[in-house]
C-alpha cells in the first residue's frame, strides 16, 4: 500500500558548493537558467584562500543570489572560509564530509567533488553540522584550549614521577600527591642538593607527618645532579603550565558571565561542576533549537548506539561511535564521579554496571546527564530534581518481583512457600 513520503523533493534553486584546500578552493555555481524552463546553467572556477579573493567570491554568490553555500569539513581550513561567508550574509552550511563521499569508480579531481557536492546540496539530501554562534566559538576555543594545557602539565607531572623512580625516590608511593605543599618543599630541597632522607622528611606538613619513617625509606634512594638539573627544569615547566591555567580560567570567567545562570542551573546536576558546565555549553551552545529533541542531541553527541541492519539482522555491537570528543570527555567524567553518588542516576550507574559494565554504564549515565542537560537548555526556568536512590524500587511491580525471586530460586532446586508478613 502506497504511503505518504514526509521527504521534501524542493530543488534548492541558487546553490553553491565549496571543495576547500589550504591555498585554493573550487568553486561550483548552479542557478536556474531563465531562457530554458527546467534547466540549469553552472560555473566552475577556482579561488585563493587569502582574504581578498574570498572577499571577490562573496560578492560573486550575492550577485547571483545564491541562498546557499555548501563546503566540506577539510581540517581547519574551512573555518575562515565559512566565518568570512557568513559575515557576509550568506547562509552558510558544513556538511560532514563522510556523508558527500563520492561515488566508488567515478574519477575524483577538485572539480569533480565540488560538482558533486552542489548537486547534493541542491537536492537537500544532506544535513548541515552544528557550528556554534560566535560568541559560543570564543568560548569553546578557550576552554579547548585548557584542556590542552591540563593535558601538557599533567604529562610533565608524569614526566616527574618517571624521573623519581629513575632516581630510586618513591615519593609517590607515601604521598598521595608529590606536587602538593609537602611535596614541592621536598622536591625543592633535592634540587638545592638536600640528600639526607630524615631531613627530607622533616619538611611533611600537616597528615604526612603521620609518615615520617615511611618518607626517610621513600628518600632512600641515588638523587644525582643530573637528576636535580632535569627536575628543575621539570617544575618550572609545571609551574609555567599552571599560571597559563590560571590566566585562561579568567578569560573563560570573563566570557561566561552573560551564562551564569545556566552555569548554575547545570552545576545542579550531580558530577557536573562549573568546568564541566563551561565546556558543555561551550561545545553545545544554549540555542535547543539546533536539536528538536533530546534524543537528536544524544545522537549528534554520539551518546546513542548506531543502527545497522541488513538482510533482517542487526549488525555490530550497537557502539555509538566517535563523537565530539570534548564533550564526551566531560560526560564521561561526570558520569563515574556521579557513579559514586547516592543519588538516582549514581544509582543509575551502579545497576547498569552490575549486569553490563562499567564502559557501558558511563555511556548510559552521560547520556541521561545530557537528556537532563537538553532540558534544562531547553527551558530556561526548569531546574534539576533528584529523584533518589529508591526510584527504581519504588516503581517496581512487587508481584512481578516476587514471580522473578520464586522462579530463581525454584531454578535452584528449592521448593518456594511464600507467605505475607505479619
Amino acid at each position: 500500500m502506497l504511503e505518504q513520503a514526509h521527504d521534501h523533493e524542493e530543488i534548492v534553486q541558487r546553490v553553491a558548493a565549496l571543495d576547500i584546500g589550504k591555498a585554493t578552493l573550487t568553486c561550483c555555481i548552479r542557478v536556474p537558467d531563465e531562457s530554458t524552463p527546467g534547466k540549469r546553467l553552472q560555473e566552475v572556477d577556482t579561488y585563493s584562500t587569502m582574504t581578498r579573493s574570498l572577499l571577490a567570491l562573496a560578492d560573486r554568490l550575492r550577485c547571483l543570489s545564491v541562498t546557499r553555500v555548501v563546503l566540506e569539513a577539510t581540517s581547519d581550513y574551512w573555518k575562515p572560509v565559512f566565518y568570512l561567508l557568513e559575515a557576509a550574509g550568506l547562509e552558510v552550511w558544513l556538511v560532514n564530509s563522510h556523508h558527500v563521499k563520492h561515488l566508488p569508480g567515478r574519477p575524483k579531481t577538485d572539480k569533480l567533488d565540488a560538482v558533486w557536492l552542489a548537486k547534493v546540496a541542491e537536492r537537500q539530501m544532506i544535513r548541515p553540522s552544528f557550528v556554534p554562534p560566535p560568541h559560543i566559538r570564543a568560548l569553546r576555543d578557550l576552554t579547548r584550549y585548557r584542556v590542552d594545557l591540563v593535558n601538557a602539565c599533567t604529562a610533565e607531572k608524569n614526566r616527574v614521577e618517571k624521573l623519581l623512580e629513575d632516581a630510586q625516590i618513591k615519593l609517590s608511593v607515601v604521598a598521595s600527591s608529590i606536587f602538593g605543599v609537602s611535596g614541592r618543599a621536598m622536591l625543592a630541597a633535592l634540587i638545592t642538593g638536600e640528600r639526607n632522607p630524615t631531613r627530607l622528611a622533616q619538611l611533611a606538613r600537616g597528615r604526612m607527618r603521620a609518615k615520617l619513617s615511611s618518607l626517610e625509606e621513600a628518600f632512600t634512594g641515588h638523587f644525582t645532579d643530573h637528576h636535580a638539573f632535569l627536575l628543575r627544569l621539570m617544575l618550572a615547566r609545571i609551574d609555567a603550565w599552571n599560571a597559563d591555567i590560571a590566566i585562561v580560567d579568567e578569560k573563560i570567567s570573563q566570557h561566561i558571565t552573560p551564562y551564569r545562570d545556566t552555569v548554575e542551573r547545570l552545576d545542579e546536576i550531580p558530577g557536573i561542576g562549573p568546568t564541566a558546565a563551561h565546556v558543555i555549553i561551550a561545545e553545545i551552545g544554549l540555542d535547543m533549537s539546533r536539536f528538536p529533541t533530546a534524543k537528536h542531541l544524544t545522537s549528534w553527541a554520539r551518546f546513542a548506539p548506531g543502527v545497522k541492519e541488513s538482510a533482517g539482522k542487526k549488525k555490530g555491537k550497537g557502539a555509538t561511535g566517535h563523537g565530539n570528543a570534548y564533550l564526551a570527555r566531560v560526560l564521561g567524567e561526570a558520569a563515574v564521579s556521579v557513579g559514586r553518588t547516592e543519588t538516582f542516576l549514581g544509582e543509575r550507574y551502579r545497576r547498569i554496571a552490575r549486569r553490563r559494565g562499567n564502559k557501558k554504564a558511563a555511556v548510559a549515565v552521560g547520556r541521561s546527564i545530557l537528556t537532563i542537560i537538553w532540558h534544562l537548555l531547553s527551558d530556561p526556568t526548569a531546574r534539576f530534581i533528584d529523584l533518589g536512590t529508591g526510584f527504581h524500587d519504588s516503581r517496581l511491580d512487587p508481584e512481578r518481583e516476587k514471580r522473578r525471586h520464586i522462579r530463581r530460586l525454584q531454578a535452584l532446586g528449592y521448593s518456594v512457600t511464600v507467605e505475607p508478613a505479619n
